[in-house]
């Protein structure tokens, strides 16, 4: 048995939660992940700006403080911190861990994901990126491509744990090849083994938003879920046969229910006979799932079919610019206050002659998250109108950035909130989603220490 935790859900989550999971009892593997779509936008930015940039800083400081323990009692790191950077990222942790006088670390840099340069190439022989969802064509974005990175699967990052690396960083993998690479690499499973490599991934699945399977942001009696505030993050307890367990460390908080992993086996679940990675087709309605005692959930007779003939190709692109602002107003009449006012600056923005692709607007407090399902709210004490706007140039919308804070003076009364002055504009960072045949990638492996 091999016990695989996740320390991070995304980029932004609990950063004490990666060296509790060190040091609150035994691990073999600490997985980390950080990527999202949003986050490679984010990213993408960020190397634009910086080319020493474009990888989750958090990672460095995280991995270079953990080596000790990492190299004192064999805990192996996985993350797919490295972003759009990934080398540079690794170069960040060995430059700080010997800063520390820390000696004798290694990290294994998994490459093959970002096909950046590639796109025109691979265009010129055939080969289609039409959107998954919409069908466009490449060609329509072409000239604001930003990035362009294909997803890999456990196979590439358990060929870097097998240098010994203490550190394995990827870019673009999926979430759950960040735990299935461990097993992968310490069982032994080969590129047909359906079922078990089915079984990795529905456990990567459980465990890549972190502590959402140990009761965060879990629907079911949440009131009396215990010490949310030390929530445990997962720990999978894998078999070579493709059993495992999802736990976690005794004494910390939070719940690990047959319902509390049910909630986190639906999150982003389309088909949920074919859930589809780059090392197989896994069938989530094949399982079984069972408590085992206290915070402990079983999860036998794991599915899998064959992997799918092509790889998810993750582009982005520019597509304009944006700016989104806020105002509260209060008791009494706050709703009709805040749509008033929402209906002044829409008058402004028309008369003005300016071009949006979209303007939006929303009460908070009224009903903005669930609409016509929502309970009704007649005189709430207060409300936040918000409102943004999208254009293709940025002219207009930092025009809309000035109108919307004279509401303070000129519009309907108990304007407050508005304390951070006017709106920021932001790019737009589009996403293009697109399948790949599988044999356009070739994967390395690059070991610093």
């Amino acid at each position: 048995m091999i016990r695989i935790a996740n320390g991070q859900g995304f980029w932004g989550d609990w950063l004490e939660a990666p060296r509790r999971l060190v040091e609150g009892g035994p691990i073999d593997y600490l997985v980390l992940d950080y990527l999202s779509e949003v986050t490679m936008s984010i990213l993408e930015k960020q190397k634009r700006r910086d080319p020493s940039k474009g990888y989750a800083t958090d990672a460095v400081a995280l991995a270079a403080a953990l080596m000790p323990k990492l190299l004192g009692h064999g805990i192996r790191i996985v993350t797919n911190a490295g972003g759009v950077n990934p080398v540079t990222c690794a170069k960040a942790i060995l430059a700080r861990t010997k800063a520390a006088g820390i000696r004798g670390a290694k990290v294994a840099v998994v490459l093959g994901d970002d096909i950046g340069d590639r796109i025109d190439e691979m265009v010129s022989r055939g080969v289609r990126f039409d959107d998954i969802e919409t069908g466009r064509k490449i060609g329509a974005i072409r000239r604001n491509l930003l990035s362009a990175h294909v997803y890999l699967g456990g196979f590439p990052l358990a060929k870097a744990l097998s240098t010994g690396a203490q550190v394995v960083i990827a870019g673009r993998s999926t979430d759950t090849a960040l735990t299935l690479a461990p097993m992968i690499h310490e069982f032994g499973w080969g590129e047909r083994d359906w079922d078990r490599l089915a079984a990795g991934t529905v456990a990567g699945h459980i465990v890549e938003c972190g502590a959402q399977c140990t009761g965060g942001n879990c629907s079911v009696d949440w009131q009396s879920i215990p010490d949310m505030a030390n929530i445990g993050f997962p720990i999978v307890e894998a078999k070579q046969d493709g059993r495992f367990v999802i736990t976690k460390h005794p004494g910390t908080g939070g719940r690990i229910t047959v319902a509390s992993v049910k909630e986190q086996l639906l999150y982003e679940l389309g088909d949920p006979t074919a859930y589809l990675t780059p090392d197989c087709r896994a069938d989530f309605t094949s399982l079984r799932l069972r408590q085992d005692g206290g915070n402990r959930v079983a999860v036998e007779a794991v599915r899998g079919g064959p992997r799918p003939p092509t790889l998810k190709t993750s582009l982005t692109y520019a597509a304009g610019y944006q700016a989104v602002g806020t105002l509260v107003y209060s008791w009494p009449q706050a709703i009709e206050k805040a749509r008033a006012a929402e209906a002044m600056i829409r008058t402004r923005l028309d008369d003005l002659g300016l071009e949006f692709q979209e303007v939006h607007g929303e009460v908070l407090g009224a009903g903005a998250c669930h609409g016509p399902a929502a309970a009704p709210s007649h005189d709430p004490p207060e409300v936040v109108l918000r409102m943004g706007v999208r254009a293709a140039e940025r002219s207009p919308v930092e025009r809309f950035t000035r109108e919307m804070v004279p509401l303070v003076l000129n519009g309907p009364p108990t304007a407050t909130g508005f304390g951070e002055g006017r709106p920021r504009v932001r790019q737009v960072v589009a996403h293009h989603a697109s399948l790949l045949p599988r044999e356009e990638i070739e994967t390395s492996v690059e070991v610093h220490e």
